[in-house]
């Protein structure tokens, strides 16, 4: 049966759902995090929908993150610091919700996440397909230069910074039973509800909930196709292990899209997830970033592949 790195798709099934269930939303944080320096609240409600004023990544070094952000970076996409007053997409705020699950309920996150969804931390006995390096490479390279980054294991997320001990946004893999079996508990227990809460958008218009980013219905984008799942629809988990070009997906209409009923997340190693929270009605997509000669697919490639397998699992 194949295995999954499951990758950020571990910040709305894993990390999101304890949060929910253990923490405070809106109490304030710095002094717990180390800080202290930071003029505003820092809560677990702005953590939760990317809003925290956190740049989008850092390599996992062994420090404290609030140490590591007074130092100055290179440019570069993920070291980059947000607009204020606008979400920006951040693996670090659910690091931070990582060791805030760990402090207050003493135990390890991987220990809580596992028991709560039934998904297989890392590191896992059946490994998924080793991807090539992504731009956390590049971008590891230039915030932390004298340090090497962690040696590839296929037994642990492909993320380097994962791999080097990053909890809260990535680490766990399933085979889809398993992630089947959690699907339906996830929406059973009203999850999507409580993370469909719209709290704030980026600077592209992207509307965050609390783990959760809103499917536009524009055409090209993946709320089109959504539209066509009828209430009642239910759960569908599509896979694919078919590494062949896809045909390109259709162009997105420019501008900000309309706002549709589902709610979605991405993995960077190619699963995607979408969720009506009305009725539960929920789509998951498992497949892997490697192209049809083992090399890394660029986005539109891998959005062109995510689209096409949505497609068939709308149609059936």
């Amino acid at each position: 049966m194949p295995f999954f790195d499951l990758a950020s798709l571990a910040k709305p099934l894993v990390t999101a759902p304890l949060a929910l269930r253990h923490l405070d939303l809106d109490r304030d944080r710095r002094e717990q995090l180390g800080f202290r320096d930071r003029p505003s609240p820092l809560t677990v409600r702005q953590l939760l929908s990317h809003q925290a004023g956190l740049p989008p990544w850092r390599p996992y070094t062994g420090e404290s993150l609030a140490v590591q952000l007074c130092r100055a970076v290179p440019a570069h996409p993920l070291l980059r610091t947000p607009v204020e007053g606008q979400a920006c997409y951040s693996d670090l705020g659910y690091r931070l919700l990582a060791e805030l699950l760990e402090q207050e309920l003493g135990r390890d996150w991987r220990d809580l996440g596992a028991e709560l969804t039934g998904l297989d931390p890392a590191p896992w006995p059946e490994a998924p397909p080793v991807l090539p390096e992504g731009p956390d490479a590049e971008a590891w390279a230039l915030a932390a230069p004298e340090l090497p980054p962690p040696p590839a294991d296929p037994g642990r997320p492909h993320d380097l910074n994962a791999r080097a001990g990053m909890k809260g946004h990535a680490g766990f893999g399933a085979t889809p039973e398993r992630l089947r079996a959690w699907l339906e508990r996830w929406v059973a227990e009203g999850f999507p509800l409580r993370m469909a809460e719209l709290q704030a958008r980026a600077a592209d218009g992207t509307a965050w909930g609390l783990g959760l980013q809103r499917a536009d219905l524009a055409p090209g984008r993946f709320g089109q196709l959504l539209a066509r799942l009828p209430e009642g629809a239910g759960l569908r988990v599509a896979v694919s292990l078919d590494v062949q070009e896809p045909a390109p997906k259709p162009p997105e209409a420019p501008g900000e899209g309309l706002a549709g009923s589902f709610w979605m997340h991405f993995a960077f190693t190619g699963p995607a997830l979408f969720v009506r929270p009305s009725d539960g009605c929920c789509v998951c997509l498992l497949l892997h970033r490697r192209g049809p000669r083992g090399e890394l697919l660029d986005l539109e490639r891998l959005r062109a592949r995510r689209w096409h397998l949505l497609e068939g699992a709308v149609a059936g």
